[in-house]
């Protein structure tokens, strides 16, 4: 029986580390509750900022606080105790247990927290004046939900804002109250406007980068310089991914280690498989074969549009849903966006100087053309005929006068 080769060893390792990575993966996802998953409505981007300011009475080993962006509004319940959420007409909305969480159904918020714009239909019988009918949503104590009193809802600007467009505004203070059993809570915070930044610095970052970049696929990919641009442009491709899965990571961060791994295959799917695409890409460019131009190109190109462009609203707003200041998370798309195009525009270049260099490729009119490749046939040497190779003394080699030269 043949023993397998090292290259079959090395498939089956992988196979056997990605089945590893697959099964871990979906016990992540699996064990996730609604309140630890990252929500696919979360904009890109906002410029009202809501924060969380006091919880009063404060209450040991309760917590909360503003998440994705200002989307949503977070509650820890590790009290022991359960603590209920109001809703917009006083009645019970939410139930924070110690062994998970209950919406009620009968209330109004249920169904208008479900999406960002609050514009579900309310079903029938809904009525926050009825008893409360709880049904269960969550196993852990801890809910994330939409809560249209911690964020502006018109799309219009406030009259303050549109009459100053180019200064921070507190738009107002809210409160959301809480209930620990008989004892009333209240949280709250404020909302502010701060006016966006200026795109043009951002954008001219990532468009000249990407010309810099660019620019090295004119050197010979075949001479010493070309090689070791080579190895340049497999380099970036591995910081272009990793700035791309930086940010996909960085969307999902507040919602923990679970969250962050849900998001990279929900809301940030494009920005993780092309952040993956780019690190392969520039791990087979480093192999020096032919095609890793032709993978730069296209990892390149999908790394600018799909994670740069698609996310280029960081560029426009004063708040970003990343877990640190904006300024970051506008440096790495405009690295994506410098990296991304300068590989595309470099490996296209390279591609057209191979083509060139070897003849392959479309012909203008004025192009030069290949040479044609003659071929010939020998043909078999005649017998020497006896009587021309004596002669017939007329010093014609055999022929007389009168006879045409014949070409063998």
């Amino acid at each position: 029986m043949t023993r397998p080769g090292p290259g079959c060893r090395r498939l089956g390792g992988l196979a056997r580390a990605g089945i590893a990575l697959a099964v871990g993966l979906v016990g992540v996802f699996g064990s996730a509750t609604p309140a630890a998953a990252h929500a696919a409505d979360t904009p890109d981007g906002t410029d009202y900022r809501a924060e969380v300011t006091s919880v009063t009475p404060a209450l040991p080993g309760l917590r909360v606080r503003v998440v994705e962006g200002g989307a949503r509004l977070e509650l820890e319940n590790r009290t022991g105790r359960t603590v209920e959420v109001l809703g917009y007409a006083g009645e019970p909305y939410l139930e924070i247990r110690p062994d998970g969480v209950y919406e009620n159904t009968a209330s109004p918020a249920t169904y208008l927290n479900r999406t960002l714009a609050g514009d579900t239909p309310l079903p029938a019988g809904t009525d926050p004046t009825r008893p409360p009918s709880w049904r269960r949503v969550g196993t852990e104590p801890v809910v994330r939900w939409h809560d249209q009193r911690s964020r502006w809802l018109e799309e219009s600007p406030p009259p303050q804002v549109t009459a100053a467009p180019d200064r921070p505004h507190r738009v107002r203070d809210w409160v959301v109250p809480l209930r620990d059993g008989l004892h009333p809570i209240e949280v709250r915070g404020t909302l502010d406007w701060l006016p966006p930044p200026d795109p043009l610095p951002w954008w001219s970052m990532g468009l000249l980068g990407a010309l810099a970049i660019g620019a090295l696929g004119v050197l010979p990919r075949n001479s010493r310089p070309g090689r070791r641009i080579t190895v340049a442009l497999a380099v970036l491709a591995v910081v272009g991914g990793v700035a791309a899965l930086g940010f996909a990571l960085a969307r999902g961060a507040d919602a923990g280690f679970g969250g962050m791994l849900l998001g990279l295959v929900t809301g940030q799917l494009w920005p993780t498989l092309t952040g993956a695409g780019a690190l392969a890409a520039g791990a087979y460019a480093l192999t020096r074969r032919p095609s890793g131009d032709f993978a730069l190109a296209l990892a390149g190109t999908c790394l600018a549009l799909f994670t740069g462009v698609t996310n280029a609203a960081v560029f426009v707003r004063s708040v970003v849903p990343v877990p640190w200041p904006a300024v970051w998370a506008r440096v790495l798309i405009a690295t994506v966006i410098a990296v991304g195009g300068g590989l595309a525009v470099a490996g296209i270049l390279r591609l057209r100087a191979t083509g060139r260099s070897s003849g392959v490729g479309p012909a203008g009119p004025g192009a030069p053309r290949r040479p044609t490749r003659r071929w010939s046939v020998a043909l078999p040497a005649e017998e020497p005929d006896p009587t021309a190779a004596a002669g017939n003394g007329n010093g014609n080699g055999g022929r007389y006068a009168d006879e045409p030269a014949v070409s063998g």
